[in-house]
This record gives structure tokens, C-alpha cells and sequence, in this order.
């Protein structure tokens, strides 16, 4: 059996959102990465009043998110956490687009920045992307989608329950970048599998994380990514969301 899924968001998942988008005002700026010498002052998660000042040494890089969007900071210098006014352009509507996005487009959306090249990633922070262990964040259990990487050659994909060792292979038709995850493999909190591809070195391994109501603005989700951490689905927020303009211009 084959198939493709088109995937939209549940109700669940939209209510997650809308509340994100809509606590976004008020709420502090976060730090989501940071390298360099000044990095242990500014670690992932840290929170920055709107009043307080950020100082960068020389190869200090880092990045940081609020209602808005995401900006990155280089030093040397001292810059403010809070984005000009008007800088912002359309990074809600942008994140939204992304969480909605159908399954059947394969290209990144929105304005995104990198610190770094890389593989390519997931066009949507909620699916699975199968060829990458790693922990994943789920809005709803009820509803999760796997996703495979370039132009998928049929496959039979096998999920394996860890530690139980229960399984299901599906078969994934070519040319479908996304499968709905298996009925028979249940998500909670805290659960674990393995997932192979024929071809692959080693099967990867998942672990999900079921996460709670009450998430108020893109600081809330980003926190709560870190805070679990659901590396991939960060890294894809602080790119989306990146707010289009030059590099933030050293101030006193």
C-alpha cells in the first residue's frame, strides 16, 4: 500500500499557533544561538530585557528572537535587543504560511538566513524527518507527518517501538515527500523508535516530545525547543522567521 497525504494543520495545532502569533507583543527577546567568546554569557534560552544592553567581543556571533523575528548580532559591540521599528516585514505571517504549508511543496519558504550550510532540512517544523536522529517536538500526537529529504525513490520504511521492538513497514510511494506517521506506532510523551530505509548506514532514532498548552509568542515556542531539545525544528524556526535586513549596526 501507498499513498500521499496533503497535510493541514488539525485544530489543535492551529490553536498552538494563533496563540503563539498572538502573545508575541511584550515579551522579552531570547537568545536561540550564540558562538564565540562571549557565548557562555549568552546562552541558548537566556531571556534579555528590552532595557539591557548586549555586548559582543570580536567573532562573537549570536542570534536573537522575539515577537518579530529572528536577528543576528556580530561583534565587536553593543547593541540593543530590541529590532528597529519596521524592521519586521511579515515574519508571523511567514511562520504561519510554514505551519500550514501543504505537504506537496518541497521548497523552503520565506526570507531564511543560515549561519552555516548545511543538509537539507524539513519544509514544516511539525513534520518528521526521517533520515535524521534527533528529538522532535509534536503540537498534536494525533496528527504527525514524516517527511524524506530530495525526490524519495519508493521505499519500505520500517518503524520499530523502542524498547517493546514492535514494528510496521510502510510503503512510501516515489515522488512523495511525506507519509502520515503509522496508526499502530502510538505518540506519547517520552516515546522512542527507530525508523530504517533500505540504503541507509543505520536506522535513526526519534524521541518525541508531547508539548503542553499555553505557549504565548514566538519566544514561548523557541524557549520550549530549547528547553527539550528539539535542535532541528529550532534551527528551521530561527531561519524562517529571520528578519530581512543588514546586520544589526553597533550603538551605545
Amino acid at each position: 500500500m501507498s499513498w500521499i497525504r496533503v497535510v493541514k494543520p488539525s485544530a489543535g495545532l492551529a490553536a498552538l499557533m494563533i496563540a503563539c502569533l498572538a502573545g508575541a507583543a511584550g515579551a522579552e527577546t531570547l537568545v536561540v544561538r550564540s558562538a564565540g567568546p562571549s557565548a557562555k554569557s549568552y546562552p541558548p534560552g537566556k531571556a534579555i530585557p528590552d532595557a539591557a544592553r548586549i555586548v559582543l567581543q570580536a567573532n562573537d556571533q549570536v542570534v536573537v528572537l522575539d515577537g518579530r523575528g529572528t536577528r543576528t548580532l556580530r561583534g565587536p559591540g553593543t547593541f540593543s535587543p530590541v529590532a528597529a521599528s519596521g524592521s519586521a516585514a511579515d515574519t508571523r505571517s511567514t511562520l504561519s504560511s510554514l505551519v500550514a504549508q501543504r505537504s506537496d511543496r518541497r521548497a523552503r519558504i520565506g526570507a531564511v538566513r543560515s549561519m552555516s550550510a548545511g543538509p537539507p532540512r524539513s519544509p514544516n517544523i511539525w513534520f518528521v524527518d526521517i533520515d535524521r536522529s534527533t528529538t522532535v517536538c509534536v503540537a498534536d500526537p494525533a496528527a504527525v507527518t514524516m517527511w524524506r529529504a530530495g525526490v524519495p525513490k519508493p521505499a519500505k520504511v520500517t518503524v520499530t517501538s523502542s524498547p517493546s521492538g514492535t514494528s510496521e513497514t510502510l510503503a512510501w510511494a516515489k515522488d512523495a515527500p511525506t507519509a502520515p506517521w503509522p496508526a499502530s506506532m502510538p505518540i506519547s510523551n517520552g516515546a522512542q523508535y527507530s525508523i530504517s530505509v533500505p540504503g541507509a548506514a543505520q536506522p535513526t532514532s526519534v524521541r518525541f516530545v508531547v508539548l503542553g498548552a499555553g505557549l504565548q509568542g514566538l519566544e514561548d515556542l523557541a524557549s520550549v525547543l530549547i528547553k527539550n531539545g528539539c535542535t532541528a525544528q529550532l534551527d528551521l524556526l530561527i531561519e524562517t522567521v529571520a528578519i530581512p535586513e543588514p546586520t544589526a549596526a553597533a550603538g551605545g
